[in-house]
């Protein structure tokens, strides 16, 4: 069974990974966004208190 052999198998693991994480990875964090976040007038107004439903 050739599939149990595991030389040509792990070298392709190996070799998938260092390459995820030296071009991939820093391709993939060179991104910036175009906006930085804002926090909105909306999001600093105080919630208002829930209602008081009678449970009975």
């Amino acid at each position: 069974m050739p599939q149990l052999n595991p030389a040509p198998w792990f070298f392709i693991l190996v070799l998938s990974w260092f390459i995820y994480l030296t071009i991939i990875h820093t391709k993939i964090m060179g991104h910036t966004f175009p906006n930085e976040p804002v926090v909105s007038a909306d999001k600093l107004e105080p919630k208002p208190e829930p209602w008081n439903w009678p449970w009975h």
